[in-house]
């Protein structure tokens, strides 16, 4: 995996200086899987998902995409960005967790970064997901989430017996260890 933010000329747009009029909702869609879609029909181009995405933000609970003369909302479905790919360095604060996303976005795991552990219903699965930027979470893809299983190890958080994951500095807790302990 590239070193993170080694992508020549990826440089994201400020698009937290700009305040353009709000002009409703546009038919894109970025489905479950982080395919993008306009007007029901999949966006083939790379180039143009990736210019999207990087001027893709949440504010609330909306998904806007935002130049400097308009924001328009967007529909998605789970989360923008699928990470697929996860790489291990080490370093002083230990290891740290780096993810690749669907789109090339390299992110670092650490306490601005953090992962999150989503509960599905019936409570017996968890969905992991990843800070990427501007309020956009990237999901782990099923063999991303097994990478980062092997990683778990137990830890107190708060006077309570935690499993979770270590990375860059940071201890993110998945659930209560007499809970995972219950199930083997």
């Amino acid at each position: 995996m590239r070193a993170v933010g080694a992508a020549p000329g990826r440089a994201l747009p400020p698009i937290e200086r700009w305040n353009p009029p709000d002009c409703g909702e546009i038919d894109i869609r970025i489905d479950r899987e982080g395919g993008w879609h306009h007007e029901g029909r999949p966006i083939r181009r790379p180039a143009l998902v990736k210019l999207f995405a990087s001027v893709l933000r949440r504010e609330g609970g909306r998904y806007e995409l935002v130049t400097p003369a308009e924001r328009v909302g967007i529909t998605v479905e789970d989360a923008p960005f699928l990470a697929v790919e996860m790489a291990v360095e080490d370093g002083e604060a230990g290891p740290t967790l780096l993810f690749r996303t669907n789109l090339d976005d390299l992110v670092r795991c650490d306490g601005e970064h953090p992962l999150r552990f989503d509960p599905q219903p019936g409570g017996e699965e968890l969905r992991p997901y990843i800070y990427v930027r501007r309020g956009l979470w990237a999901r782990l893809t099923r063999s991303v989430f097994l990478d980062l299983a092997e990683r778990v190890e137990e830890r107190e958080v708060g006077g309570r017996a935690m499993v979770g994951v270590a990375s860059g500095g940071a201890f993110f807790p998945l659930a209560a260890a007499e809970a995972v302990k219950g199930l083997s």
